[in-house]
This record gives structure tokens, sequence and C-alpha cells, in this order.
């Protein structure tokens, strides 16, 4: 018995340890973070042996501000989208047609009273509609992204994303779009209505986003066919 004992010991020793599992609900490590952060950083930039004089120095440029400019760059940028539509239209007709055909005399007092009304027809349509259809949406939040190119044209290229887990509701908002160096502010702030070609996300899954989001096509499919 205390040989079998001393051997389950032994084999349960020797067995490696397997890795434990990440829940998927964690967010990376530190260490996956900063890789995914230096991998869309900017190249550093390449020496220039034999000269004191270095264009990122300090005193390189003495009238630069705290605006974006570069690659790299930090902007914040401020999403204010207000979009309003409103269709309304209305049609009416109406149409009729009425005629009336016989003979209400001959010649010889010959009695006509049965060809009076030899052919009366009478037609009538009306046409009458109305509708109206009107649609609101507001989103109104301020992001910081960062400058991920820099035209040929002088325009920077923009992009910012957000993800925010609360009360197991997920929020994710992706912005993308061009930006006009002399758009940005002094206050390094951008209006989202001065960005060109904008690009804008914002998804969300959870528990709210689950109970307002419309059934899959099959259930549609089903409501159509059982008449709810």
């Amino acid at each position: 018995m205390t040989k079998c004992l001393l051997l389950f010991a032994m084999t349960f020793l020797l067995v490696p340890a397997l890795p434990a599992k990440v829940s998927p609900g964690r967010h990376n490590s530190l260490a996956e973070y900063l890789a995914r952060m230096e991998q869309k950083g900017v190249p550093a930039s390449a020496g220039t042996p034999g000269s004191l004089w270095r264009d990122s120095g300090s005193f390189s440029n003495l009238a630069a501000d705290y605006k974006a400019v570069r690659v790299g760059d930090v902007v914040t940028i401020l999403v204010a989208q207000d979009v309003t539509a409103q269709n309304s239209g209305s049609v009416s007709a109406d149409r009729s047609f009425k005629a009336s055909s016989g003979i209400s005399a001959m010649a010889g007092h010959v009695s006509v009273s049965g060809v009076q009304n030899i052919f009366s027809p009478q037609s009538s349509q009306t046409l009458s509609g109305k509708a109206q259809a009107a649609s609101t949406s507001s989103l109104r939040t301020s992001l910081a992204g960062r400058v991920v190119a820099l035209l040929p044209s002088g325009m920077l290229v923009v992009e910012a994303e957000r993800d925010i887990n609360m009360n197991n509701e997920r929020q994710t908002i992706f912005l993308r779009g061009l930006v006009r160096p002399g758009d940005i502010a002094p206050d390094n702030t951008v209006a989202s209505n001065a960005i060109s070609n904008l690009e804008l996300d914002l998804k969300g899954k959870g528990v709210l986003s689950d109970g307002t989001r419309p059934p899959n096509p099959l259930v549609r499919a089903l409501l159509r066919i059982v008449g709810f």
C-alpha cells in the first residue's frame, strides 16, 4: 500500500501542470496591451551621424504648440452628431364618368317610353392617401484619437476607438476620418462635423441591447406567417 501511494505521488509531481485558462471576459495583460500599442507606434527617426542638429530635438521648432501634426500624436475629437429627417406626402384624386343614351321622340306619335333610356353607364373612382415619416438620432461624446497617417495633401488621418464594459453592457465606438491641421483648435480638439469622410460606428452588446435588438430573420419570417 505504501509503495502504491509513493508511486502515485511521484506520478503527480512529474506530470507538468496545465496552463490556466484565461477567462474570455477578462482584459489582456499589461504586456500584451503594451505590445499591441507599440506596434502602432511611430518608428524612431533616423539619426544624423556627424551633425549636432537633430530634427526631433527639443529646440528644433520653438514655435511649435501642443496640436497634433505628426503621426502618432493624440487629438481629442468632440462628437456631436444630430440627424433629423422628416418626410410627408399626400395624394388625392377624384374621377367620375356618366353617360346617357336614348330616344325621346319619333315621327307619327309612336310611343318611345321603352327606348328613352337605351344606354346609361356610370363610373366613379376616388383615391386618397397620406404618409408621414420622421426620424431623429443624436450622439454626443468626446474621445481621444491618434493620427495614424499623413496624406501628401497635408490632411491628417485620425482614428479613435473606445471600448466600455459596465454592468453587463458593452459599448464600442469607432471613428475614422480626415482632418485639416487648421481645423484643430489650440486646445488640441476637433469637432466631428469638421472631419471629412467620417466613419462613425457605435455598437452595443449586453442586457439592454439584447432587449431592444430586432429578432433574427427566421423569427421575423415566422411572425409574417402567423400574422402577428
